[in-house]
């Protein structure tokens, strides 16, 4: 078996990019804390607009796995779309959740990583198979190039961060490097950030010697400070302006029942974390550049993928 890279990561790291699934969650298992036209409300806005299957993803042989509380696989989609560009995925992550042994595990694709572009037929950078046709092509692209079945999508489009941060009065980080990204100049150390400033912190990336890396774990910083703003007291009463952002800015092929679903049956894969980061090497095709993974790094990240997904 391949040696796997893995890193244990702070309690204060452990949620990161589930937001998307975390948030709604957070609304629907406070029980008493929150009266019932707010549970409407959520229900309404996960059924009505976040709510958009994919014909590529197999949802009944999903619903069998989640009754027999069997892993699943989830790809999220971080997009930075604009009103005049359907945009790229800047951000992919598989998620695997592993009930059986209460553990997860967060495997980053690099948005330049060449591949074949399914329903295209060339290769291409893995992040533009959203521009060219959407949650669909994406989950076909992913799933094709780590040789998985994906049970779920996710996707956040990145300009709903900024609405997001300030609905709920914004976001405290602990920036690990001093750096400036357009007008806004970030000191190093802990400091709050509303919602524009908190839009150019996750979008940093020329600057940072990790590039993606760093700008992944930038936006887990913001992430983690909207779920902790949205679950605190005082968030209780921004719920309708935090549900109006995430029905603006957020798709998934989930329904409000199946993330009661996991939000129970599933939960305790949060006690455990594991992260990856697939990695290769930069190289020009033409005047593009591109990253060019490795065929025994794609082998070593879908046998952690699959190891995760076994239902032993």
């Amino acid at each position: 078996m391949a040696t796997r890279r893995e890193m244990k990561q702070t309690k204060k790291k452990r949620k990161g990019w589930k937001i998307v699934l975390i948030v709604l969650a957070l609304l629907l298992i406070g029980g008493g804390a929150y009266a019932f036209s707010i549970y409407n409300n959520v229900k309404q806005t996960v059924d009505k607009k976040l709510h958009a299957p994919i014909s590529s993803i197999d949802t009944a042989l999903t619903e069998k796995k989640v009754k027999a509380k069997e892993p699943l696989n989830i790809l999220l989609l971080g997009v930075d779309e604009r009103s005049y560009d359907k945009g790229r995925s800047d951000t992919m992550i598989v998620m695997t959740l592993d009930p059986k042994q209460d553990r997860m595990q967060m495997v980053s694709i690099p948005r330049d990583t060449r591949t074949t572009i399914v329903g295209k037929g060339f290769e291409d950078k893995i992040n533009h198979s959203y521009a060219f046709g959407g949650s669909e092509m994406a989950v076909d692209t992913v799933e094709n190039f780590l040789d998985i079945e994906l049970d779920y999508y996710v996707r956040m489009n990145m300009e709903g961060l900024e609405q997001l941060v300030d609905a709920v009065g914004g976001v405290t980080v602990n920036n690990g490097r001093a750096f400036d990204q357009g007008s806004y100049h970030f000191e190093k150390g802990q400091q709050e950030l509303n919602g524009r400033e908190a839009l150019a912190y996750v979008r940093m990336r020329k600057q940072d010697p990790q590039g993606d890396a760093g700008r992944n774990e930038r936006q887990r910083q913001v992430i983690q400070g909207i779920l902790e703003k949205g679950a605190s007291f005082n968030g209780v009463g921004k719920i309708n302006d935090i549900l109006d952002v995430l029905g603006n800015n957020m798709s998934t092929n989930m329904k409000f029942e199946d993330m009661r679903k996991l939000a129970t049956d599933y939960r305790g894969t949060r006690k455990s974390m594991e992260t990856y980061q697939m990695t290769g090497s930069g190289q020009f095709i033409g005047d593009i550049w591109y990253l060019i993974v490795p065929d025994s790094e794609v082998q070593k990240t879908q046998n952690m993928i699959k190891e995760y997904s076994s239902a032993e």
